[in-house]
């Protein structure tokens, strides 16, 4: 850019004797030129990218709009800055040198984490793919990612301003055995987060639950320290992510199927009719369209209760959504209701019976009799 500069005519100019001050327009000015010409090729590239199949052209497009024009505007100004040094003190022109070899590195890290975050976007999101990534896979490696990208970055930094990188290292691992001690419950639920993301127990969506710690809900988020949770009265849990590594947790959400199990009861003046009921029963659920066939089924005569003769229901429903389970509960319960009635069953309500002794109710009516015969 100098050598170009000083090509030019600029003696004739006047104040000619600073040509300084020319160059120094000259390369801003340029700069100026060169963003606006940037940002119409970048607006096409984008138009036609957008147009594709693919993630990656589109977020390498995006990926790269701010960094460049961040990286022609500042190169210019440090352009700049460095031809003004030169009528100044030689040490602020080696200030911006270093700041801007610092200035080139942090730009890539930002251009690559910006890449990072747009794929991320694309991979888990429907609009962008027929069949979405797993959002938690998916947020775990971009974390990975994009915390290699900053550490790589900082090291380089620390390198090029003439730091010894084996020096920091070593420091580093002094002092992380000190940051362990001190930091023991963040890096416990830090890997915590981490055993999530490898073993997988539960992601972004399930439904999970803890009977022994009383958690229960949909997970919105999986971070490195803590889970958010969702319980289903709308209010937000934050579970450290290292209590998940003790508990015992179930993610009804990975249901095959859901089980109804239920007892019915008919009265022991039906006992006779409880044959011709089971085998109407397991007739209805073996021809109902809901309840899946592949699984168990059974109805059973299963015990004498105290005012009544029991069965049971035991299958399972083909689907696994809470609302439409209840829906075919309720269809089977109400057929088999319906079935009791047509073999002339009943179904029983508690009752108690109460035997009196002979001797004893041939008092009571007589007591009966004096009293009416007294008020009469």
């Amino acid at each position: 850019m100098n050598e170009l500069l000083e090509t030019l005519p600029l003696e004739e100019l006047p104040l000619g004797g600073e040509l300084w001050i020319y160059q120094a327009f000259a390369v801003i000015f340029t700069s100026l030129v060169l963003a606006y010409i940037g940002k119409l090729i970048l607006d096409r590239i984008e138009q036609r990218a957008l147009r594709s199949n693919t993630v990656w052209d589109d977020a390498l497009v995006i990926a790269a709009r701010r960094p460049l024009w961040v990286l022609i505007w500042s190169m210019g100004l440090l352009w700049a800055g460095q031809i003004t040094a030169t009528q100044m003190d030689e040490g602020f022109a080696e200030v911006l040198e270093n700041l801007q070899s610092v200035l080139l590195i942090v730009l890539l890290a930002w251009f690559l984490i910006r890449l990072i975050l747009e794929v991320e976007k694309r991979l888990v999101d429907p609009a962008y793919r027929a069949k979405p990534v797993d959002q938690t896979t998916v947020s775990a490696i971009g974390k990975l990612l994009r915390i290699s990208v900053i550490i790589t970055a900082a090291l380089v930094i620390l390198q090029s301003l003439g730091y010894s990188v084996s020096g920091v290292l070593a420091f580093g691992g002094i002092g992380g055995i000190a940051v362990g001690f001190a930091a023991k419950d963040l890096l416990a639920n830090f890997f915590g987060g981490l055993m999530i993301y490898l073993d997988r127990p539960f992601k972004v969506g399930e439904w999970i639950r803890s009977p022994e710690k009383e958690i229960e809900g949909t997970v919105e988020h999986i971070g490195w320290r803590l889970t958010r949770i969702r319980t289903f009265d709308k209010r937000p849990i934050y579970v450290p992510n290292a209590v998940f590594t003790t508990i015992v947790l179930q993610n009804p959400s990975r249901m095959t199927h859901r089980r109804i199990f239920e007892h019915i009861g008919i009265r022991y003046d039906d006992i006779q009719r409880m044959q011709p009921v089971l085998e109407a029963v397991r007739q209805m659920l073996r021809e109902h369209p809901e309840i899946a066939q592949d699984q168990t089924q059974m109805v059973y005569f299963d015990r004498c209760a105290a005012s009544s003769v029991d069965f049971f229901i035991y299958c399972f429903t083909t689907t696994t959504v809470w609302a439409e389970f209840h829906r075919i509960k309720e269809d089977v319960l109400l057929k088999t209701m319906a079935i009791i009635e047509q073999q002339g069953a009943e179904v029983a309500l508690p009752t108690s019976t109460l035997h009196v002794p002979e001797g004893l109710r041939l008092q009571m009516l007589q007591d009966e009799q004096r009293l009416g015969g007294s008020l009469a």
